[in-house]
């Protein structure tokens, strides 16, 4: 059987492994965040603006913890998942925080069989649209849970990126969609020393077909920017240039290496 057919059952299993390990790991230092420490960064806020009052969705939220900055700061959020392990965890993080947020459990596409709602801003960040293969259906789920003239805020891992192998020699990967990436991989981006071996299924976006998608959605572009950093240390042979400005060392910043977007529903 093509493993493509069951990419959703793949992944899921994949993101509940996962889970488990970033929930102890450094990189998303939990008991930081539970004691005040905020997820987001400067790239997204920049876009978000003032979210006090605003109804957020999130989608693919992991285990919460943007979805958790975000009611610090005075949203009222809901956030969807397909991992149960991270939905279970985000509600014990939002009970520990006392923050009245709701969390779904569920795949992206499957959202209008869970949800009845629209909202001020749809938020969705790093690394989530790799997991999913049709980005039409995705920028239709975002125009149809938007309000009229509610905002769209999209940062997100930039394609070139995606085309190089781990230790970023060679080009191995079109940039362009085509066939489902299948690929076995041992850790994790959080802790590469996890004792784990997990399998992914994943699809590169160029640029234009994040753009094309949203504009053939009623979505209007009204910011566009492009990042020669990660603000993750989520790659191999990484240097933090500025705090919480990682760059691949031997590539300096001549790779872009994060977009930020901002659409608006017409």
């Amino acid at each position: 059987m093509n493993p493509e057919h069951d990419y959703k059952a793949i992944n899921k299993a994949t993101w509940n492994v996962k889970t488990e390990a970033h929930l102890i790991s450094d990189f998303y230092d939990v008991e930081g965040f539970l004691n005040g420490k905020s997820s987001l960064n400067s790239i997204e806020m920049d876009l978000l603006g003032d979210v006090k009052g605003k109804k957020i969705l999130h989608l693919q939220c992991h285990f919460g913890q943007d979805s958790l900055s975000l009611a610090r700061l005075g949203a009222h959020v809901t956030a969807v998942d397909l991992s149960d392990v991270a939905i279970k965890n985000a509600k014990q993080l939002a009970n520990k925080l006392e923050l009245d947020t709701t969390f779904i459990c569920c795949d992206v596409y499957d959202l209008p069989n869970h949800l009845d709602d629209t909202f001020d801003i749809i938020y969705t960040s790093y690394g989530t649209i790799g997991w999913l293969p049709d980005l039409d259906q995705w920028a239709q789920l975002i125009s149809k849970f938007l309000k009229p003239k509610g905002e769209f805020v999209f940062v997100e891992f930039h394609p070139v990126v995606w085309v190089f192998d781990d230790d970023f020699d060679k080009i191995i990967y079109r940039y362009f969609k085509s066939d489902a990436i299948i690929e076995t991989e041992t850790g994790t981006y959080a802790d590469r020393e996890a004792n784990m071996t997990q399998q992914s299924i994943t699809w590169n976006h160029s640029l234009s077909e994040v753009i094309t998608s949203l504009l053939q959605n009623n979505l209007e572009l009204k910011a566009f920017q492009e990042f020669d950093y990660s603000p993750y240390d989520c790659f191999s042979h990484t240097v933090e240039v500025q705090p919480k400005q990682f760059r691949i060392k031997h590539l300096e910043d001549k790779l872009p290496m994060v977009y930020a977007l901002k659409a608006i529903k017409n």
